[in-house]
């Protein structure tokens, strides 16, 4: 599924590049240029996606035991660092058209291109949006926040060049463009942050979190404590590791059983989950001790 959303943001990212280019080239419009440039990075980017999320569902190795998740974190920040310099090319050019104005050529046509270039990404953004969602890829997601925002932009140069028509003021068009390159940047600060956390190992949201606790604490009449609780994610997938006390009189097969269960708890309720558990028996101080436990009571005597 994810294969094939990238796979779909490419095709139409190609397309809307190369009519961009054409009618930004034939009208001499600074705004459509810049869209185009625009949409130039988001086809970096779709094709980094694809690269990416083949590279991630590919499964663990010797040399790379916890998988290839962090294939689609690297995308992501080289997504980022694409967009970021887009924006600056995009102002560069925009202040040279203040500067010296130049006549919109065949505004009908850049009309209708930046028309049809709205449509179309509002549709494609949406499908990634949604597979993004049920595939938890941070690739795609970056990849679908590309194209929304593209739709704002499209829709933006759209309504400036039908002003221009209608009023005959050139100087909106490279207006225009320096508003896109605003959001181009912020757009790029955004997924730059989320993939350092990412690559920096960041623990799992607060929420996420707080349902791991609840499935351990769903189980506290077998473990007593847990603790070391860590999480990271890697690309779409979580990775959670933890240390669980159980009652010396347990059996090896009844705390494996616990464990397995909460394993399969914690994975029903997070997506895509590696969850690791490390036992340890519990000492006759441990807090939750009941008062009858058979341990405890010998401890309590040699006192």
């Amino acid at each position: 599924m994810k294969q094939k959303a990238a796979a779909l943001s490419v095709l139409s990212n190609t397309s809307l590049v190369t009519l961009k280019v054409v009618a930004g080239l034939l009208t001499g419009s600074v705004s459509i240029l810049s869209e185009a440039l625009h949409s130039g990075t988001d086809l970096i980017a779709s094709l980094m996606a694809y690269v990416s999320v083949r590279k991630a569902e590919a499964p663990a190795d010797a040399e790379h035991p916890f998988g290839h998740g962090k294939f689609e974190n690297l995308s992501g920040l080289a997504e980022a660092l694409l967009i970021v310099l887009a924006g600056g090319y995009i102002m560069y050019e925009a202040v040279l058209k203040i500067i010296e104005p130049e006549e919109i050529r065949l505004p009908t046509f850049a009309i209708a291109v930046m028309a049809l270039s709205a449509m179309v990404n509002l549709v494609v953004s949406r499908y990634l949006y949604r597979v993004a969602r049920q595939t938890d890829s941070i690739a795609l997601e970056a990849d679908a926040k590309h194209l929304s925002i593209d739709v704002y932009t499209s829709a933006g140069v759209f309504i400036g060049l039908i002003l221009v028509y209608l009023t005959g003021k050139v100087l909106l068009d490279p207006l225009i463009a320096l508003v896109i390159a605003t959001v181009i940047f912020y757009e790029g600060m955004q997924i730059t942050a989320k993939s350092v956390h990412g690559l920096l190992d960041r623990s799992l949201p607060a929420e996420e979190i707080e349902i791991i606790k609840d499935v351990l604490e769903s189980h506290s009449d077998f473990i007593k404590d847990y603790h070391n609780l860590r999480t990271r994610k890697s690309g779409s997938e979580r990775h959670i590791d933890l240390h669980l006390t159980v009652c010396q009189r347990e059996s090896i097969a009844d705390t494996h059983n616990t464990m397995d269960s909460i394993e399969r708890e914690i994975s029903s309720r997070l997506s895509n989950c590696k969850v690791v558990i490390h036992p340890e028996p519990c000492t006759y101080h441990a807090d939750k001790c009941p008062s009858d436990c058979y341990w405890l009571k010998i401890e309590k005597r040699k006192d």
